[in-house]
């Protein structure tokens, strides 16, 4: 089933707060750590944490920005996308902690139609993450080959 939009449905400006929420755990932030091989120890020990400025362990920015684009695939993107062409502008400007309960919105900032296939459309999306106080954790621009209908 294809619940994604085509190129032809997503109009620049247009904002969708997606309503798939989740409070990170701990095995969330060990298992996607350990299985990218990420050894930082502000992601793993809790000792080392305390003792950094953050004052415990943070989530994986990885994991954090993987949920905020994962979050929008079944509003905009399920059945629709040909594929990821890049990430631009990545930033996280506050941490995630082991508790914290993140949603995601994604802005359509920019499109085109291809320029080497009229079955295609290129869409940059902007990536908002936001924790429980409504603080902003993690903004991505993304860009997208889409199908057109």
């Amino acid at each position: 089933m294809i619940s994604g939009k085509y190129f032809e449905e997503l109009n620049i400006g247009d904002v969708y707060e997606h309503l798939i929420t989740r409070t990170v755990t701990e095995t969330d932030n060990l298992l996607f750590t350990t299985l990218t091989h990420n050894t930082q120890p502000l992601h793993l020990d809790a000792e080392f944490g305390r003792s950094s400025i953050h004052g415990s362990i943070i989530v994986n920015s990885m994991f954090t920005l993987s949920f905020v684009v994962g979050v929008s695939v079944s509003d905009l993107t399920l059945g629709t996308t040909l594929g990821n062409l890049g990430y631009e502008q990545i930033t996280f400007p506050a941490p995630v902690r082991i508790g914290d309960t993140l949603r995601g919105v994604t802005e359509v900032v920019e499109k085109r139609e291809s320029n080497s296939n009229p079955s295609r459309g290129i869409v940059w999306f902007e990536h908002r993450g936001y924790n429980q106080k409504g603080e902003c954790v993690c903004k991505a621009k993304r860009v997208a080959l889409m199908l057109r209908s």
